[in-house]
């Protein structure tokens, strides 16, 4: 899956990640293709609550380890 993402609290205002098949994942400055729409989400985090508002899976709320402020919209690509 890939996770195109726009927005502030990453490194890079616009940025691609990749998660491969094992779990691991990286992450690239821009737009990288090819981009295959499956969802759009908005992600907002702040301390170590995260709350995620997907157009197919709904709104979903989890904690995270680390605090942080992040506010994202993105799509996600098959």
């Amino acid at each position: 899956m890939k996770y195109i993402e726009f927005g502030i609290g990453n490194i890079w205002l616009m940025r691609t990640e990749t998660e491969l098949e094992d779990g691991s994942e990286y992450e690239e400055k821009g737009i990288v293709g090819p981009v295959k729409f499956h969802s759009l989400y908005m992600r907002i985090w702040i301390g170590k609550n995260v709350w995620i508002i997907d157009l197919k899976e709904g709104l979903k709320k989890g904690k995270k380890k680390r605090n942080a402020f992040k506010i994202i919209i993105g799509v996600v690509s098959t």
